[in-house]
């Protein structure tokens, strides 16, 4: 039997939204470097990261094609990317949370605020919604609700949870939430970034033409400049030329034995001393290119 065997497990692993393929290759990594006990890895960042880094390796060393470990390490990192948004900001499950929280449910295109009554019974307890009128607002059973809550070090959460029903305590009336193992840290970038000292050049792009006969065209002059930090999301790059916000280029750089090249857009840009930082949203990039970018920004890759 497979380390996912396990019932609860493997409803674990799901509720992270990690899907077959993605709970298959968690299998993977896990028996690659003889995990016994997964749930302590998968709740220590430097654990998960040890075992991954093995897997990386693996993966380049066993793969028959080119195409088949490109293939291979997206799934690789798409499942350790979900991971990554499900462990970070230090909790993990509502059975964690303090009582007396302010939280906020999403419900229709309502807002509702709530105090949370008790996280450690069996269902998430709060206070039965009102509205403005002090009346109460009766969600039905089955219901599935956004919650928002904001930590006393405010630090911002959010997850799904469903209806479970009303009940009164104390003689007063509260709703029932499901308890969620699948909170979202709200701050976090959306994907593992690493600071950078990274060479790079850059070309200008623009469209030519109009209607069905348009096209890109990438301009010959080259522009020089610096990656700062990057991720598969986009990079800053600290550069000298006269860039202006909505630009959008091509990116060639060079990483271990790797040459990467993406198209991006430039977002925002801030002065710095002699040369400007330029925030960068990847617009396109090959596969290739991202597992490379997400083996530095992880730091799996031979370097």
């Amino acid at each position: 039997m497979g380390i996912f065997s396990g019932f609860a497990f493997r409803r674990m692993v799901r509720d992270f939204g990690l899907d077959e393929e993605q709970i298959r290759m968690l299998d993977y990594v896990f028996k690659a470097d003889d995990v016994i006990e997964p749930e302590k890895s998968i709740s220590t960042p430097v654990l998960l990261d040890r075992h991954f880094k093995r897997a990386y390796r693996l993966i380049e060393q066993s793969s028959k094609s080119e195409q088949e470990t490109q293939s291979r390490l997206s799934v690789l990192f798409s499942t350790r990317n979900i991971l990554e948004n499900n462990m970070r900001g230090g909790i993990s499950s509502t059975r964690e949370l303090k009582n007396d929280l302010n939280l906020t449910l999403n419900y229709g295109k309502d807002k509702i605020n709530v105090t949370l009554i008790n996280a450690k019974t069996e269902h998430l307890t709060v206070e039965a919604p009102k509205n403005v009128l002090g009346s109460q607002i009766k969600i039905p059973r089955g219901t599935k609700v956004n919650v928002l809550f904001f930590t006393r070090s405010n630090k911002g959460f959010s997850f799904e949870t469903r209806v479970i029903g009303y009940s009164n305590v104390n003689g007063q009336p509260v709703l029932q939430l499901a308890h969620s193992n699948h909170l979202r840290f709200l701050s976090q970038r959306r994907f593992r970034r690493r600071q950078a000292l990274i060479a790079c050049f850059f070309f200008l792009v623009y469209v030519e033409g109009s209607g069905k006969k348009q096209r890109l065209v990438v301009d010959k002059h080259r522009f020089a400049g610096n990656i700062t930090n990057i991720s598969v999301g986009g990079c800053s790059i600290k550069t000298t030329a006269p860039v202006q916000v909505g630009a959008k280029f091509r990116i060639e750089f060079t990483q271990g034995e790797n040459k990467v090249t993406a198209f991006g857009q430039v977002l925002r840009t801030n002065r710095t001393g002699a040369g400007t930082i330029i925030h960068v949203k990847f617009l396109k990039l090959s596969q290739k290119s991202m597992n490379t970018i997400n083996a530095y920004a992880y730091e799996y890759a031979h370097e």
